[in-house]
């Protein structure tokens, strides 16, 4: 294990039923090509050196002795390996027959698993040869030449690097209470699942639902592997099904139906399930009474690490067919609170600052459909342009055209004169461009917008996000402070997303038409006069670095607890891979806005500590009363010290 990944796989070999020469080699096989790609743990069907489907066959004690001489076969196959197997065989116990788990390393058993619940309903029966575990009493065995001890107590297989892991078999996770909850519990970050399930119409469709809610509910990662081509189709059909899961997401699937063998693999990231698992309050609670026997692997040699898995650029961006669900729903999460704060201060009247930039635009796009749902008058919407040194007429005209369009009352108040003002008053020179110039202007706009609520009975709502946020790149005081802040908990690069949402869904054509634009305008405060052709000098992005790479930090180091050299490792991965439409960064680039993401968000806590309320509305928030409590004064030493080093 390395950056907290372990590579699995999830194997569906060939086989014969009853022919146990045959599905031997078929498994040695695979094994073999999972060892050459990196595989760390395999897992294999149920009952699969003898074929799940043998039925009165696993009577006949020929079948039984020939397993053992084809398990002999596997484990001295394994003897120069270091990965780790887990194979499906039938075990006599005294006078019982168990539908057991073997887990195989370095040429011996490091422990069985007996099923615990048996199906012997509709088309199973499987009562009529095996037990249950819950039948077993603690019994030494001698399998492959070797005493075993077999017990129904619950164990946990752990590997030299700390990675926990435990089994259950078909039928147990379909059981009310599987045994992979115990086990999670217990501490298990994986769960494996030896399986014969067969195929029916819609049945498949629900064992995905289900595997995928057991790995959510565990916190924990799952991999299946069924049974397949080769079992007897007398009455059922096995279809071969292959999957990985990590907390409740699919991270690769087989193709079902497959005439040839398959080799399912991927890398579950156990720092992020363990984090998860922290965080939760409620899982740790149910903790209390799990128990499990823990039972250790050998060691092995460590290997070069390369990350398998895809890894989403844009972490905060829901899927393409997501996207229309998930932005309506971050919207109604957005106008539902400002909805009830407008309820609850009797106020049917807000002020909000429109620079026709994202920020502001989402917050009065949002406010429209408070209004409307509230069935209040737009006109109480009070947009507010304060043009200053840095307006240019593009940003100026959005601004106003949006709030035409939208029939919200708008007014202008020009910033210049009273900053002029304010530098006279303070001695400053009105041509040195630095932080005073620019946060005078942020301040003065904020106290336009505070007086003008004030006169009118509304309320500021503030426009912020939570990138801005995280780095700080707001105003003490000035645009960092409102009455009511609906954009906090959404960031820069899912902004964009929203207001095209809502371009191409939910407003007029001259509406569409200016929010098509504002998209395209590049992102910037503008507190710094135009260049000589009138555009845009100052771009946020120059200066702090682009968004989505720190939206990209921030949701690594905020949502898992990630360290710098994890985030840098998986940012490069993400931002020079197969998503073409991503920004490309090399390296240096990455490290180097990696850098200034640790040393903002540490020396800009203080302004995070006294945040306006506002609606969470992601699994990441910097809300300091729910989500994200920091000492405004803590060291970011050993942060930077680690990007040093990257």
């Amino acid at each position: 294990m390395k950056y907290g990944f372990i590579t699995v796989a999830a194997a569906v070999p060939a086989v014969k039923v009853a022919d146990t020469d045959y599905n031997v080699r078929e498994m040695e096989s695979l094994i073999a090509q999972a060892e050459g790609k990196g595989v760390e743990i395999i897992c294999f069907p149920e009952l699969g050196l003898t074929g799940y489907s043998c039925q009165d066959l696993f009577r006949e004690q020929l079948l039984l002795d020939k397993m053992e001489d084809a398990l002999v076969q596997l484990i001295d196959f394994t003897r120069m390996l270091d990965i780790i197997v887990i194979a499906g065989i039938p075990v006599v116990a005294g006078d019982i027959l168990l539908n057991c788990a073997v887990v195989i390393q370095h040429g011996g058993i490091i422990g069985i698993v007996p099923k615990t619940y048996l199906p012997n309903y509709n088309e199973f029966y499987e009562k009529r040869w095996f037990a249950s575990a819950q039948d077993l009493r603690d019994t030494v065995v001698y399998l492959a030449g070797s005493p075993v001890t077999l017990s129904s107590n619950p164990k946990i297989f752990r590997t030299m690097s700390g990675v926990c892991f435990g089994v259950e078999i078909c039928e147990d996770v379909w059981s009310p209470i599987p045994p992979s909850n115990n086990l999670a519990l217990a501490g298990a970050d994986i769960i494996f699942n030896l399986s014969a399930s067969n195929e029916i119409a819609g049945k498949h469709y629900y064992l995905k639902s289900l595997l995928a809610q057991q790995s959510a509910r565990t916190m924990s990662g799952y991999v299946y592997s069924g049974c397949g081509y080769g079992e007897s189709t007398q009455d059922v059909v096995y279809g071969g099904n292959a999957m990985i899961f990590e907390n409740g997401k699919m991270l690769c699937e087989g193709k079902r139906f497959s005439i040839t063998p398959q080799l399912q693999i991927s890398q579950i990231d156990i720092e992020l399930l363990r984090a998860e698992r922290r965080m939760n309050t409620t899982f740790i609670n149910s903790q209390r009474k799990a128990s499990a026997e823990i039972v250790d692997t050998k060691p092995v040699d460590s290997k070069d690490f390369r990350l398998m898995r895809d890894i989403n650029p844009w972490p905060f961006i829901p899927s393409s067919d997501e996207m229309t669900e998930t932005c309506e729903e971050i919207l109604n999460i957005q106008t539902a609170g400002l909805m009830k704060r407008l309820s609850h201060t009797n106020s049917s009247k807000v002020v909000v600052g429109i620079s026709g930039g994202l920020d502001s635009t989402l917050a009065l796009l949002v406010c429209v459909r408070a209004f409307d749902r509230l069935k209040l008058c737009r006109r109480g919407i009070i947009g507010v342009t304060m043009p200053g040194f840095g307006t240019t007429n593009r940003t100026h005209n959005n601004a106003t055209n949006l709030m035409a369009s939208l029939g919200v009352t708008s007014r202008e108040i020009s910033i210049t004169k009273s900053v002029l003002q304010h530098f006279e008053d303070i001695d400053h020179d009105v041509n040195i461009h630095d932080v005073t110039y620019e946060n005078s202007q942020a301040r003065e706009r904020t106290q336009i917008l505070m007086d003008l609520a004030n006169k009118t009975d509304a309320l500021v709502i503030g426009t912020g996000d939570l990138s801005e946020l995280a780095l700080g790149w707001a105003t003490y005081n000035g645009d960092h402070m409102s009455m009511y802040g609906v954009n906090g908990g959404v960031p820069k690069t899912l902004i964009r997303y929203l207001v095209k949402y809502i371009a191409i869904t939910d407003v007029d054509s001259l509406s569409k038409a200016t929010l098509l634009d504002i998209i395209d305008t590049p992102i910037s405060p503008e507190l710094i006069p135009a260049d000589e052709h009138g555009d845009i000098k100052q771009k946020t992005e120059d200066l702090v670095g682009p968004y989505e790479l720190h939206d990209f930090f921030l949701y690594y180091f905020l949502r898992f607890g990630f360290r710098p050299s994890k985030i840098y490792m998986l940012a490069e991965h993400a931002f020079n891979g197969t998503h073409a439409e991503a920004g490309r960064y090399d390296g240096e680039t990455i490290k180097y806005w990696l850098k200034i993401f640790c040393r903002r968000f540490f020396n800009q806590q203080f302004k995070r500590s006294c945040l306006p309320d506002g609606p969470k509305v992601g699994s990441v928030s910097l809300n300091p009363r729910g989500d994200w409590r920091m000492p405004s004064d803590a060291s970011s030493a050993i942060w930077m010290k680690e990007c040093e080093e990257l």
